[in-house]
This record gives structure tokens, sequence and C-alpha cells, in this order.
């Protein structure tokens, strides 16, 4: 049985109920679950492997809710550089339209290489059209050799312009295929265990680009088979317009109708709500994946964040797709998340004193919200803590480097505070991904110049 130890970290964070920080800090794991977590000289001194992680910063891995992969692919693309959601959208089908099996392979492994240095541990990826032969088994089949733990979502689009849609007909799927493939990789790929490495989830893309039976029929068939449904809600204004001229009521009422509410869904972004939408999602136990440099990328809006967590709903981060983004870095989008917030509060008029004003958000929170409101919203109870029986899954950041240099106040508040970079060390299930902030589960150097070649194929195949 082999075990693991770290020892003598300048701080390690449990995230757990009782939000333990231990100095010297120190973490015992065997075949992959965590045993002991405390001060070093509380642990067990000897191992199969012993890290030692003086001056390093270690906390749970950070757990991405809300990704599509296969944007890595088309980043920075000038055409959809000043775009609003809809406009950038039309932009892109076409160029999606290219893609191949191959594409979606080495477009897994690109976001999924860029995670793991960037400290995620735990990912959700948003596929949802299949050109070409492409099918989500290229996603996890090139996910899977990084090493890190995946929630596939078997996303869909089947309301093309010529029914009323958003998408291109040419990028759309016939519905009683996409329920039969949902049934064929539910049944070949999930694993509900604990300390699972691969979930598979039921996602139709949003409400203009997927006809209403094909919602019920997709919660009907989640529900069956006890698998999470995902999609993208109140993201726009150009959402919420479709959604009242479509089908008469805002985007929230259109998933009650649909029986889209439960402790079993999470929603991407939800920008658009109202007073009565977050006390919808209070009741039914939703969950949200906050994406806020998406949404300042497309001029999307503020989500409402304070508010989701003053009502105990369960938040995570996504760094959406890689090209709203344009990046897959999860510790920037840590960053990002409290400086939205906080920009956010400050125009409603909050300070960091004072009575009766909106709250700031702090660093410790925004961690918190990567790590167990991630956890939360994936519907994991062996995630997003380090603490007895959860996996051994974990990150270090040095932060005796220069871009840490004076942080030592609060090494824990520096790690956000500070501009991010790669992370040191990344752990999932007591293996290494990440060692020395070198990636060695996969050659980096090769997924750069596979993804180059083939971004600017599928750029340049319609022209």
């Amino acid at each position: 049985m082999a075990t693991l130890l770290i020892k003598n970290a300048l701080v390690l964070a449990a995230m757990d109920d009782e939000r333990h920080e231990y100095k010297n800090g120190a973490l015992f794991a065997r075949d992959g679950f965590i045993e002991k977590v405390g001060q070093t000289a509380d642990l067990p001194q000897d191992a199969d492997e012993v890290l030692d992680l003086s001056g390093h910063v270690v906390l749970p891995g950070l757990i991405n809710t809300h990704h599509h992969f296969v944007q890595t692919l088309t980043r920075a693309v000038p055409g959809a550089q000043n775009s609003n959601l809809f406009n950038w959208l039309t932009t892109l089908y076409p160029i999606w339209a290219n893609l191949t099996p191959e594409d979606v392979y080495i477009a897994a492994q690109t976001a999924m290489a860029e995670l793991a240095l960037s400290g995620c541990t735990t990912a959700s990826d948003h596929l949802y059209l299949f050109p070409n032969g492409s099918r989500l088994d290229d996603e996890i089949e090139g996910a899977r050799q990084v090493g890190l733990r995946f929630h596939a979502s078997r996303g869909s689009m089947s309301l093309g312009q010529s029914k009323g849609g958003l998408p291109p007909d040419n990028v759309v799927e016939d519905e009683d295929f996409i329920l039969s493939d949902s049934v064929r990789v539910i049944e070949k790929y999930h694993d509900p265990k604990p300390g699972s490495f691969l979930q598979i989830v039921v996602a139709p893309c949003a409400p203009f680009n997927v006809t209403t039976e094909l919602m019920r029929e997709s919660a009907k068939l989640a529900r069956h088979y006890g698998v999470h449904l995902h999609t993208h809600l109140a993201e726009t204004e150009d959402e919420e317009k479709f959604c009242l001229e479509h089908f008469g009521m805002r985007p929230v009422d259109y998933m009650a109708s649909l029986d889209w509410l439960g402790p079993d869904v999470w929603f991407a972004h939800s920008v658009h709500v109202n007073r009565e939408d977050i006390l919808t999602y209070k009741r039914c136990s939703c969950g949200i994946a906050h994406c806020p440099s998406s949404n300042m990328r497309l001029g999307s809006g503020f989500a409402p964040l304070i508010e989701y967590l003053q009502e105990g709903i369960h938040v995570g981060l996504g760094v959406d797709g890689s090209a709203s983004n344009d990046s897959s870095h999860m510790l920037a989008e840590v960053r990002q998340a409290l400086l939205m917030a906080r920009l956010r509060a400050g125009l409603q008029g909050a300070s960091l004193s004072g009575e009766n004003t909106p709250k700031l958000i702090t660093a410790r929170e925004v961690l918190e919200i990567a790590t167990r409101g991630g956890a939360a919203v994936l519907g994991r109870s062996d995630i997003g803590s380090l603490e007895k029986g959860k996996c051994a899954d974990f990150i270090a950041v040095n932060v005796e480097n220069i871009s840490y240099a004076g942080s030592q106040h609060d090494p824990l508040a520096s790690l956000v505070f500070c501009h991010p970079g790669w992370v040191d060390y990344s752990y999932v299930h007591g293996k290494p991904v990440v060692y020395n902030r070198e990636l060695v589960t996969v050659d980096v150097k090769d997924i750069v110049t596979r993804q180059n070649k083939a971004a600017a194929r599928i750029a340049g195949a319609g022209n």
C-alpha cells in the first residue's frame, strides 16, 4: 500500500469545516486517500514518498466547474475579439464545424495541461458539438493522459437556425441520437465511486440552441442514471430576451417548467437573475459555475456572487471557454473572482468598514469557492478539502520567490492578491501531476506543436 508524506509546509490550509490552517503543516496519505492532516511533528515521519514543502503554501486542488476544452483552438480569433456572446458564437460556429476527433483530443490535452499547471486537480468540461465524427470519447481519452479528475459533459445542440435557433444547422444533432449517445457514454464511462477519476454529465447547451423536448428528456435520462445535469443559463440579456420571446418566461422560470431545478443541477454563469431567481436556486439547492473572466471578456455583466454566498447557494469557479477567457488558468480565475466581486460591491457603495453596505469578499472566501464550493457543485464529497478520508488532491506554491516577495504577512491570501503563476506541485490521488513546476504526465512541447497546427487548420479550412 503506497504511502505519501508531505511535511514542513509554511501553511497548510485544510479548507475543512473548521477552516484549519496548519503552520509547519503536514499530510499523510495511503493509496490516494488522506489518513491524517496536522502539524509536521504530530504526523508519521516516514512514508514511501516524502515531500519537503518548506516555504510552500499547501491547499486542496482547485476544482473547475465549467469549461469548453475545444475552444483552446480558437483563442484570440480576430473576428471574435470584440463581440458579445451571440455575435461571438455566430463567428465561431463555422470554425468549430471543422473540428475532427484528433482536434478534440489534442484540445483536451492543452486545456488539461494548463489547468494542471495552474492548480486544478478536477475539471468539468462542456462539449456540445460533435462534427466530422467527433465523440465525447475523444476528449475523455485526451484528458485521461494528463491525470486530473474529469467530469465530462455530453453536451448537445439540436435547435438550428432553420428552426429558430442560433447555431447553423450543420453543427446540431438529431435528438434521438443525442439521447442514445448520452446513454452510451454513461454506461461506458460513468464511475460514481469515491475517488472516481471520471464521471459523465448530461448537458444540453443553452435555451437558444436546444429544444424544450430535449431539455425535458435529458432531465429524465440523467435522473434515471443518477448523473448530474448542466447547462448555460441567464448569461446575457440577449438570452433573457430569447426566452421571453420563445417561451414567454425568463430563463430560471423556463428551467422550472422543465423540471430542471434540484441538487443534481448546476448552471453556468447565472448573471442576469433577480431576487426571486436567487431564492429559487436556494430553495432547490441548484449550483452555480461562476465564470468572471468570460463574463468580463464578453461584456455579459456581473454575477451576484455575494448574494449567492449569503443565501448559502453552492458556487464553484469556471474558467469557461478558452475563446472567451482566453485562458485555462485556475489561480488567475480565483483572483478575478475576488476583483470582480469587489468592483461590483464598490459600485453598490461598499467600503472596507461601515454598516449596511455590501460586503467585500475575502481571499479565503474565493479560495473556498474554488475548492469546497466546486466539490459541492459537482456533487463530490470526496474532494475539496484536506482531511481524513478525502482524496489526496493538493497543490503547493512556493511563496519564497519574487512573485510573492513581501507577502509573508499572510501567505495564504498572497496566492489570491499577488499575480498568479504556475503551481510548484500538484498531486492527484497521491500521485504527482506537476512536480517542481513541470508537468510530468504528458509532453507539453509536443502538445503545443500539435495544438498550433490544428488551430491554424480549422481557422483556415473555410477560407
